[in-house]
């Protein structure tokens, strides 16, 4: 009789490496191990290896960057999506399409299960187990965290890595780093250890090098660059007049930006599970594409069409985060969105100076402003008769006059 196959998220850390070899013990499982490079870099080298010399009967290392780019940040910066704020949603952004490729990948070997690695306090396994459950509801998710046996087993980082070298698998962890972090195309982000106390002053000289994809402001260059941006129906796709891809766009800025400092976010978020946590974030790239394509907006984005995106940016930021990029509320946002679009086009000139995005002009062949009927001058159009706003401003009074009126009566 075949074995149980489970497909595992897996990273070639610690924790995915001994739940490899705990999930084949415990559920006597063919594990297959699947690694999406969404941009980690680096952190790809010899996964393969170790996965197969863990247990793992077949591995897949699968180049998802272009579908990253394309179909999932690029729709989202769309949307002007904003977490609190502050976050643009790097981490949140990667999981449903990690989550798609396991259950794509557990169809096709005929697993009747998927595995992550995620803990029980953070958004991750809310953000997988929803993806999973929207696209593949027949495929069951083993979630080792939130499993007492395992916990038992493993009630701290010793445990593991005793079991680790008691099982010769190969990981080189000896002690804890004072951070955890997550990259991918996007972003970097950083939590836990030292980060947990929210006075740690991250940014501190003697704290650089935690810092992978930017420059320290402070370390910048002295000297300004320009960057113009060409955007078609929203979406960036050319660099000072180079045609360039998603994925290109995405590589190229991470560059430019790192370079000058930008994108460094340092904050206390709300995560879906209820508690606040600290995390601190490198979006190089993607800060100035979404400063540009918001200049781009301005010139070309209907007044009304704009306050209504907008007034769903929170709504849509909170979906991404908390894991519901399948859900049918998102896919009906995304096609407003969509629509908001269409004139999106035009190119933006910005100015990178030490962490700053400084806006140095903006053209579109399809613009709503008129200089022609903006200006103080004499307006050639006849467009606007400025008399027509005593009649505007006396109606638009109308109700604060009302108002008063009662209020001094009742005085």
């Amino acid at each position: 009789m075949a074995k149980e196959k489970i497909v595992l998220a897996y990273s070639g850390g610690l924790d995915t490496s001994v739940i490899l070899k705990w999930l084949k013990e415990t559920y006597d499982a063919e594990i297959i191990a699947f690694t999406a490079d969404i941009g980690q870099k680096e952190e790809l080298d010899g996964l393969e290896e170790k996965a197969l010399a863990t247990g793992a009967s077949k591995v897949y290392i699968d180049d998802l960057r272009e579908e990253f780019a394309q179909d999932f940040i690029y729709p989202m910066f769309q949307s002007g999506a904003l977490y609190e704020g502050q976050y643009l949603l790097g981490t949140s952004i990667a999981r449903p399409l990690i989550a798609k490729r396991m259950v794509e990948i557990a169809r096709a070997e005929g697993a009747t299960a998927i595995a992550h690695g995620a803990t029980g306090k953070g958004n991750d396994q809310v953000r997988f187990e929803l993806a999973a459950a929207a696209i593949a509801p027949e495929i069951s998710v083993i979630a080792p965290w939130r499993l007492s046996e395992f916990r038992d087993r493993f009630p701290g980082r010793a445990e593991m890595i005793a079991y680790a070298e008691e099982n010769g698998i190969p990981v080189t962890a000896s002690a804890a780093k004072p951070y955890s972090m997550d990259r991918n195309l996007l972003h970097i982000s950083y939590e836990s250890g030292v980060l947990e106390d929210p006075w740690f002053d991250a940014s501190a000289p003697e704290n650089k090098g935690m810092f992978l994809l930017s420059a320290s402001p402070e370390d910048a260059p002295d000297q300004p660059e320009y960057l113009e941006l060409t955007f078609e129906q929203g979406n960036c796709v050319a660099l000072n007049g180079e045609q360039l891809d998603p994925l290109r766009v995405m590589e190229k800025l991470n560059e430019l930006g790192g370079k000058h400092g930008i994108g460094r976010v340092d904050m206390v978020e709300n995560r879906f599970v209820g508690m606040k946590s600290r995390g601190v974030y490198e979006t190089p790239g993607g800060t100035i594409l979404f400063t540009a394509h918001r200049k781009m907006e301005s010139l070309t984005m209907d007044r009304e069409v704009m306050n209504l995106r907008d007034s769903l940016i929170t709504r849509y930021s909170t979906l991404v985060y908390n894991g519901f990029w399948f859900a049918p509320e998102r896919l009906a946002l995304q096609a407003l969105v969509n629509e908001s679009q269409k004139n999106v086009t035009g190119t933006v000139r910005v100015k990178l100076y030490k962490g700053n995005i400084i806006a140095a002009g903006v053209k579109s062949p399809v613009s709503l402003y008129n200089p022609d009927i903006a200006t103080m001058e004499a307006d050639p159009t006849q467009a606007y008769d400025q008399g027509d706003a005593t009649g505007f401003i006396r109606l638009n009074a109308l109700r604060l006059k009302v108002g008063s009126g009662v209020e001094q009566n009742n005085k």
